[in-house]
């Protein structure tokens, strides 16, 4: 049984997917003092790391699609907790490269292994993550995020809207 409303858009149904996550990912990794945003930006650099690059500030709100601002922010928090380490990008002056700490590095591979179960559970009902299912399910997301999103101005009226005048 479903808790969608009946005849819930599509945009009604990815915020709630994406609060419901949110929350989930919120609870499972407060017990290693993290949030939800921390988790994010700390599993990122983690993948990052694991494949060789050192991202700046900028790279990494690219990567995990927060703001620059706020994922400066973050970094001021995680590096005031002793999780990451904040340093000048010597290719850039401006830029500011960020890295875990060791404590960082523990801290974020429990947090990666309690969401992965999380992702376990939440993919289970389309046969778990590795099933051919899922695989679609994860194409047309990012099928979705790599689509254009402009702001329509408020004064414009749809087709729609005007049939109905």
């Amino acid at each position: 049984m479903s808790t969608a409303p009946e005849n819930a858009t599509a945009g009604f149904l990815v915020w709630r997917l994406s609060m419901k996550w949110r929350v989930a990912v919120d609870r499972a990794v407060a017990p290693l003092g993290m949030t939800h945003a921390q988790y994010s930006l700390m599993a990122s650099l983690y993948g990052m790391s694991r494949s060789g690059t050192r991202p700046n500030q900028r790279q990494l709100a690219d990567h995990t699609g927060l703001e620059p601002l706020y994922v400066s922010k973050l970094a001021r928090a995680l590096e005031t907790s002793g999780l990451i380490a904040r340093t000048r990008d010597p290719d850039d002056p401006r830029a500011i490269q960020l890295s875990l700490t060791g404590q960082g590095h523990d801290v974020t591979k429990h947090a990666v292994k309690a969401v992965q179960a999380l992702l376990d559970q939440l993919l289970e009902p389309l046969g778990g993550q590795d099933s051919p299912r899922t695989s679609r399910f994860t194409r047309e997301l990012a099928t979705l995020l790599d689509a254009p999103l402009d702001p329509v101005p408020l004064d414009r009226t749809t087709k729609n809207e005007k049939e109905q005048s």
